[in-house]
Order: structure tokens, then sequence, then C-alpha cells
């Protein structure tokens, strides 16, 4: 990461500054829009610290204000957008100006944002954001149907697929859901699925949810599966009445003969056992047979093993 990562326009912002001073700034915003959707308070740090280094430039101020609005600071965000729209006379941060008023709990104050003149400046992504931010803030009024309304809109009914088309499609589908038409609220969660090509919304969980599916974690029945493969080619290959591996003894290389023991070291070979039941057989021949523990019963007794 340099710096030079970052848009141009910020880089032309970033101008003013001596040019040491404004790469550092540009390796800190970056950091911030690498940072603010996987880690908000990472992003936040980072948005300090350009804010500290380069507080009069408009980007800087902005970035410092989408970095607290993901960490729900709504009071500073607001101050931060606040300040970078005096500085850009631009209109495009009023519709998360407004949604920092709905986080403060005054949805009154959005509503009434959402009447500016301002309003109409906006190209077509910000009046759409707009109209978002004033349904959420009926629906904290508890003015359900009054957020339904709100969301209907040209945009909301047209099939074409734009960038905030998915996240219109969800809010009027969620919306729906709240006052009780859960009909309508699945149809609207399906377009939403369909337009939602990036996963911006969990369109098609809520959907699975009001189906009845439930999901089962993958790994987890892999690992199950696994589990189970394991077993049944332990009992193919230890027998129909083998143990489970967990309760299984432990193999012993020593067999066990009456209470005598033939112990077959590892590196011994056919041969040696061979020479040990030979040695059994002339211990026979010898009459020795009733000699308890000698080294011919011994044998004799492997070699019928």
């Amino acid at each position: 990461m340099t710096g030079e990562e970052i848009d141009k326009d910020v880089r032309q912002e970033l101008q003013s500054l001596p040019k040491t001073l404004a790469d550092d700034v540009a390796k800190n915003l970056v950091m911030v829009a690498r940072l603010i959707d996987e880690d908000p308070e990472g992003a936040y740090g980072y948005s300090r610290v350009a804010l500290r280094l380069a507080s009069r430039v408009a980007a800087v101020r902005e970035a410092a204000g989408f970095a607290a609005y993901a960490n729900q600071k709504y009071s500073e965000a607001l101050a931060e957008f606040r300040a970078a729209r005096r500085m850009t006379g631009s209109v495009d941060l009023w519709p998360v100006m407004a949604d920092c008023e709905r986080g403060l709990g005054r949805p009154e104050k959005a509503l009434d944002m959402a009447g500016a003149p301002e309003v109409h400046k906006l190209d077509k992504a910000g009046q759409v954001e707009m109209r978002l931010v004033a349904a959420g803030a009926r629906r904290d009024m508890e003015q359900l149907d009054a957020a339904i309304v709100t969301l209907q809109s040209p945009e909301l009914a047209s099939n074409s697929v734009q960038p905030w088309t998915a996240r219109l499609r969800y809010a009027y589908a969620d919306a729906l859901l709240a006052a009780g038409r859960d009909g309508e609220a699945r149809e609207w969660f399906a377009k939403a699925v369909e337009a939602d090509k990036d996963g911006s919304t969990d369109a098609s969980d809520r959907l699975a949810e009001m189906d009845g599916v439930e999901f089962v974690d993958a790994l987890i029945e892999v690992e199950d599966q696994d589990e189970q493969r394991d077993e049944q080619r332990d009992v193919r290959e230890g027998g129909g009445d083998s143990l489970p591996v967990e309760d299984a003894e432990p193999r012993d290389l020593t067999t066990a003969v009456d209470e005598d023991v033939v112990v077959v070291e590892e590196s011994d070979t056919p041969a040696d056992v061979a020479d040990v039941a030979d040695s059994a057989d002339v211990e026979e021949g010898k009459g020795s047979a009733d000699a308890e523990g000698s080294e011919g019963g011994v044998g004799q007794e492997a070699d019928k093993d």
C-alpha cells in the first residue's frame, strides 16, 4: 500500500499539502476504505490519524464522517459531514446526514430533510437513498403504512437493475413484513434476491426463513460423514465384531498360550518362527511333554498356534 490506490479526485485534493504529508494522509485514507466494512474500529482509528494530519481537507472530513457513522458515533459523524459540506458546497452527503439524525433519535428532523430543496439537487442514486432514509424515519415513528407508501416509486416498479435496486426492494419487503403483509413481503424478498448480485443484503436468508428452510453447517456435515466412513472402514478391516476405534484395546505383539508366552519381535522373520517350531518338535520327541513351562511345551503350543 503506497497511497496511490486512492481515488484520483481525493489525490487531487491532497495536492494542496506538502508531498510527504499528502502521502501519509493518502495511506491512512486508503486504510479507512479497506477496513470500514470488515473492521470499523480499525477504520475509525486511521480516520482519526488522517484528521489530525489534514483537518482542512474535505475528503478527510468526509472519510472521518463515514468511519464514525460505521461505528454508530452519529453525533461525531454528523459534525464531520457538515464540515465537509461547508467546504465543498455539495449536497451528496445530505441522505447520510439525515440518517445520522435518525441515529440520534430525531426521525422528525430526518423527514424535514427529506422534504428540503437539497433533495432535488441529488442524482438518482441520492434520491433513492433519501427515500430509504425517509421510510426508515416513518418506521421509527411506527408509521408502517406511510413507510410503505414512501418506498413506492418508479425506481421500485422498474424491472431494470441498478446499484440501489436490491436495497430498495429489500426495504420495501421488510416494511411489508412488519405490516403483516407476508405474501407480498415474500414476493419482494424474492425480487431483491434477483437484483442482489453482490450480496449487499441478506434477502436470500430472509426468504429462506419465510419458507421454513433451515441451513445446516456444511463443514459439520462433512466431518460427520468422514467420521462415519472411518468407523465403517475399521469394522470392515477388523471383522463384524470389532469395537469402535475409541473402545478397542491396543494391539499387542505378545501371543498368550495357556500361561506360557511366545514373544515375536517386530524384527523376527518367518524363518525365525519356523526355527522355534522345529525346536519344539525335537523336545516333544524326547518325551518331555509334561515339562510344564519348558521351552518344548512353548514350542509345541506355538506350532499348533
